[in-house]
This record gives structure tokens, C-alpha cells and sequence, in this order.
């Protein structure tokens, strides 16, 4: 694909096994069709988890694309319509003639049972939440995977449902797999084809067998390794980039999140001194924030960083816009001419070609890709636009270079991780991202005058599960002030703390508790350093 162009959704090719060093961690893929479902991505996070590649892709894809992705299994998420109304999204005819296994979820199940000759009628009792499943059959997918078993010895299952319409008749050559005490075809199998189709929602962690599910389908069914992990990412990422960019240099854009640090990070592995970094203060940070991000970035990350002060720039070109899409266009728009001013002067008047900037790297990861493209028919939504996708300007000569575009934010934090970043950089920077997140949604955000999380040099226990964990401890601190000088600590209510604390233990790896500081200035500093 043009590096300059637009994100397609049009479906890659594999590399050959032999591209590159080492194994090709893509060779083992799974196509994931999205049907609109609010837990697609949690499907694929799920499947990577694993340690199998895979990518989403939405149902309308075209069969010549399906065939060309060159997957060892394909997953059809759940979704929202129903494959009753007329003109319902279904999957392309080339996912049946494959050859592979087919794991339908929810409307995935619904669209498998109608396309191959069973039938759906809309459920007289709909199921959204909890459910108890009884295994049936003794299926490949389902066999020996249980919760506890019955008084008969049949296998239940603990499982997240989320259905109106049902599958009342099997397709040709199908068993039923699985039933709940209101729905008698939960789940079924036409195990000649390996196609597996589930009512219940296995990506969501109130399936309690969700991944070993996941894992029966991609290993023993699918036959797929497990040779997508950071290591190997790593790997594969620098030689890609290495192969891109050969000795032209990279102008990076810094933003002080963890996305563009971890790239920063793997930039530096792959091509040294080739790299200039450019952080762009736009004056829509927090206070004293700038200088905290060039510190950091000086203390960890041994790249040369150049500051460029574009407040007044950003200000001007903001103002009366209200409209969030506009705002987000005219902010990547500004970030790329910046960058493009830059590289001019690094440049310099009548350099050679061999010292002129050549290559423009970006933090883009995958979910920015997946809502900024819509589907090739129209029929998917676009979710919003990101100021770093969609391709540079005509007059701009730089090529893109983006090592995180095929992955999630979990993923990009274990990378920085096995790169050698800080936990401080990694886990603070998510950390941080979902205290001014709430604090926003409960209205409390404008009320404070500064707001950010802390990671502390301490390690505490904690408990998981049946495990005792031992992990690092985030402090959260708003306060509220007029001059700085003097500050009280923010009284936040017991509610809002309470969602914060856990999204962050739940949602940031490693870490085992969250407390509140509630030190005002004097004695204490507003900071903590």
C-alpha cells in the first residue's frame, strides 16, 4: 500500500514464510469479519493473546480479498442487526468455500445457520446477560471445557449472552453443541467442515472457559503456533523498518504518550542516529506538562528531541471551532506541517540528498486504523478520524513510517516493556490517560486545577484470582488552586474514585493498588518531584 495514501480496507496479502529473519509471525493469521459488534476488538485481543496474528475486518469484504488473506481460520463476530430483515449483512461466499475452519459468535452463529440452510426466527424470550450452558455432543470445541458438570455428568458452562433471535433449525450436515434451559441450539458444529458456531459471547471474561475456548479453536482445530509475542514483534518490526527506510532519516513525531515513546524506542533499536524526534507543545497539554515529557524523554529515551513551541499556532487555528471531527482535521493538519517545516530544517540550504529527512514515523496503532476506515460498501461505519491516519498531504514528499499500525494498546505497552522503557513511562502514561478520562466524564475535570496519576517506587501486595501478586502502587492527585502557590486537595466523591481505582488496576498491567493523595500545598508540593 502507498504510504501516503488513504488506510485501505481492502485485505493484505501474507508474506511468505521466508520473508525476513527468523519465522514469519504472520503466516499464522485469523480473519476476523466484524458484523458490528461492540466486543469485536476483544475478539481479536483475545486470539493475539494467544499468540496467533489476526486482523478485523468488516463483512462486507469482497471474496477475491477474503481469499487473498490467506487465513487458517476465520471468526464472525456478533453484531447488531438481525439476519431475518431483509438485505442483512452475511458473510462473503468465499469464507464457506475456504477450505478452513469458521467459528461463528451471537449473529455470527445466526448468519452461518442461514446462509448454509437452517433458520432463524426471533427469540419469544431474549437473553442478555448470564447464562448457564450445557455442553452437548461431545464436540471437538467443546469437549472436556466446563465450569462444573450436572448430577448427570454433563459439562455446564458459566457463559455472557446477548441475543433476541435464535437458530430454530440446523443447516445440513450440523449437531447441536450446546443448549440453555431456554434456547435448545446454543451452540453447534458440522465438525466434517470445522465450522463451530457458539450463541454465547467466549471473548467477554464473564465466560468464565472463554480462552480456552478461544485456544481449542486456533491450536487444535486451526493448527495455528503461537509465534505473535513481543519478542518476535520486536524482531520482525526492526527489520521491516530497516528494510523501509534503509539509510534515509526518520523524523518522528513525539507526542509524550506511550505510543509514540514505545516507537521512539524501537526507532532507536532499529536505525540509531538516522532518528529526530519533534515534539510538537501545542499549548493543549496540561499545566507544566511540556517540561515534564522533555524530561522524560531526556532521562529514558537517548534520542536527540526537538521542542517546538506551536501554542499560539494551534490557538489561532482552533478558535470558533466546535465541531470535534474538524477540530481533529485541523489538528493533524497542523502537526503535519510542523513536522514538514522541520525536516526542511534539518535539511538545511542546499543539502545533499543522502542528510535530507525522508520518512515521517507516527505512533499509529491498530484500533485508530479500524475506527478511522469505513467499510468498502459504505455499510460500516467510520468511528471518527485520527489526526495521524489517513495518509500526508500531496505536497509533501515525506514517506510514512508506522512500526505499531497492526497493534492494540496492550500490545504496544508490552513492546515498551521488552524494549527497555520504564514502567513509570509504560503503565503511568495509561494510568494517567484514565484519571483525566474520568474525571472528565463525571464533570470534575474543569473543576480542578491539575489532575494526573503518580507511579510510585513501591511494590505491594496484592491478590488476583487465586495469585498473589507483588506490583508497583499509582497515587492519584488533584488539587485546586488560584495562584499555585498555596493548593487544596481536590474532594473528589468516593464514586469517582472508586471507578478510577478500578479501571486502573483492571486495565493496567502490573499494578496492585491505587491510592488517593489528599496532602495539600504546604506542606506538600503540587507535584511529587
Amino acid at each position: 500500500m502507498n504510504a501516503n495514501a488513504a488506510a485501505s480496507p481492502d485485505i493484505p496479502s501474507p508474506a511468505s514464510p521466508g520473508d525476513g529473519p527468523g519465522r514469519d509471525i504472520h503466516a499464522h493469521r485469523v480473519l476476523i469479519l466484524d458484523f458490528g459488534s461492540q466486543y469485536t476488538q476483544l475478539i481479536a485481543r483475545r486470539v493475539r493473546e494467544l499468540g496467533v496474528y489476526c486482523e478485523i475486518h468488516p463483512w462486507d469484504a469482497g471474496d477475491a480479498d477474503v481469499r487473498g488473506f490467506g487465513a487458517r481460520g476465520v471468526i464472525l463476530s456478533g453484531g447488531p442487526e438481525s439476519v431475518t430483515q431483509p438485505g442483512a449483512p452475511a458473510a462473503p461466499a468465499a469464507v464457506w468455500e475456504s477450505g478452513v475452519p469458521v467459528l461463528g459468535i451471537c449473529y455470527g452463529m445466526q448468519t452461518m445457520a442461514a446462509q448454509l440452510g437452517g433458520r432463524v426466527e426471533p427469540g419469544d424470550v431474549h437473553e442478555f446477560g448470564y447464562a448457564e450452558v450445557r455442553a452437548r455432543g461431545h464436540s471437538a470445541l467443546l469437549r472436556d471445557i466446563e465450569d462444573r458438570v450436572n448430577v448427570e455428568g454433563h459439562g455446564l458452562l458459566d457463559v455472557w449472552m446477548s441475543h433476541g433471535d435464535r437458530v430454530t433449525e440446523l443447516p445440513p450436515g450440523f449437531k447441536v453443541i450446546a443448549s440453555t434451559g431456554d434456547v435448545p441450539i446454543a451452540g453447534m458444529a458440522d465438525e466434517a467442515r470445522r465450522y463451530y458456531a457458539l450463541q454465547f459471547h467466549p471473548e467477554v471474561t464473564h465466560t468464565k472457559q472463554g480462552t480456552r475456548l478461544y485456544e481449542r479453536f486456533l491450536r487444535e482445530i486451526g493448527a495455528c503456533d503461537a509465534s505473535w509475542n513481543p519478542g518476535n514483534i520486536i524482531d520482525d518490526a526492526i527489520a521491516r523498518v530497516r528494510a523501509q527506510v534503509g539509510q534515509g532519516r526518520v523524523l518522528l513525531g513525539l507526542s509524550g504518550g506511550v505510543d509514540s515513546s514505545v516507537v521512539a524506542a524501537l526507532l532507536h533499536k532499529a536505525i540509531g542516529d538516522q532518528l529526530v524526534c519533534v515534539f510538537v507543545d501545542h499549548g493543549l497539554l496540561r499545566h507544566e506538562e511540556g517540561d515534564q515529557v522533555m524530561r522524560v524523554f531526556e532521562k529514558n529515551l537517548g534520542v536527540r528531541v526537538i521542542r517546538v513551541n506551536a501554542a499560539e499556532r494551534y490557538f489561532r487555528e482552533l478558535a470558533g471551532v466546535a465541531d470535534p471531527e474538524a477540530k481533529r482535521k485541523i489538528i493533524g493538519r497542523l502537526f503535519v506541517e510542523v513536522f514538514d517545516e522541520e525536516a526542511r530544517k534539518l535539511a538545511g540550504d542546499g543539502a545533499d540528498e543522502s542528510t535530507r529527512v525522508q520518512f515521517l514515523a507516527q505512533g499509529t496503532i491498530y484500533p485508530d486504523v479500524i475506527e478511522s476506515a469505513g467499510g468498502k460498501t459504505g455499510k460500516a461505519h467510520k468511528i471518527k478520524s485520527h489526526h495521524n491516519v489517513g495518509g500526508l498531504p500531496a505536497h509533501m514528499k515525506l514517506k510514512l513510517v508506522e512500526p505499531l499500525r497492526e497493534l492494540f494498546k496492550d500490545e504496544v505497552r508490552r513492546i515498551g516493556v521488552e524494549l527497555g522503557l520504564p514502567a513509570e513511562m509504560v503503565t503511568l502514561r495509561l494510568a494517567d490517560h484514565i484519571f483525566i478520562e474520568e474525571l472528565r466524564k463525571a464533570g470534575w475535570y474543569d473543576k480542578t486545577s491539575q489532575a494526573f496519576a503518580v507511579f510510585l517506587p513501591v511494590k505491594s501486595v496484592g491478590v488476583t484470582g487465586d495469585g498473589r501478586r507483588h506490583d508497583p502502587v499509582i497515587a492519584l492527585r488533584a488539587v485546586e488552586t488560584i495562584d499555585f502557590m498555596t493548593a487544596h486537595w481536590a474532594h473528589l466523591p468516593y464514586e469517582l474514585l472508586d471507578v478510577c481505582s478500578r479501571r486502573i488496576v483492571n486495565e493496567v498491567k502490573g499494578v496492585s493498588r491505587v491510592v488517593y493523595d489528599i496532602s495539600g500545598k504546604p506542606p506538600a508540593t503540587i507535584e511529587w518531584e
